[in-house]
């Protein structure tokens, strides 16, 4: 059951009643591959603090896969190459703060990861030893990011 939201707001010019639609937020989450050494993870800065895929919010006027390639040099300071599109991630308890949909692509990138932005800290991680605690629901794309990886 979804939970009803929208408010009403007045129309400036002729004070009509206007419904005002809460919709989700969209985001985007990048797995970067580092060729022969595994996967590009950031600890948090801001809170939800822990370990997390690469990512943020979209901008508005901004393509998702736009979104991606930005968010990619801004956290870790990578030029990265979108590989495939792997799922789209929408459960409304994802994120805590509010509700976010995220599509969540793989890139491959040559160099090394710095932290910036939003990263505290920056490492590259295999299936066998991904840091603690992940945020979100990362572990759960980790799983079915392996999942295919492996198929």
């Amino acid at each position: 059951m979804t939970e009803k939201t929208n408010t009403f707001i007045r129309c400036p010019s002729c004070g009509t009643a206007i419904e005002k639609y809460k919709n989700p937020v969209p985001t985007v989450d990048i797995i970067i591959e580092i060729e022969g050494k595994g996967i590009v993870l950031i600890k948090r800065k801001n809170p939800p603090l822990g370990w997390a895929i690469p990512g943020g919010f979209i901008d508005y006027g901004e393509s998702i896969e736009e979104a991606a390639l930005r968010e990619a040099r801004e956290e870790v300071s990578l030029e990265v190459e979108l590989i495939e599109q792997l799922h789209t991630y929408s459960d409304p308890a994802r994120d805590k703060r509010h509700h976010t949909i995220t599509t969540v692509y793989i890139a491959k990138a040559f160099g090394e990861p710095k932290a910036a932005d939003d990263a505290l800290e920056v490492g590259i991680f295999r299936e066998t030893n991904l840091p603690e605690p992940l945020v979100f629901d990362h572990a759960e794309i980790l799983k079915d990011y392996f999942l295919r990886k492996r198929k």
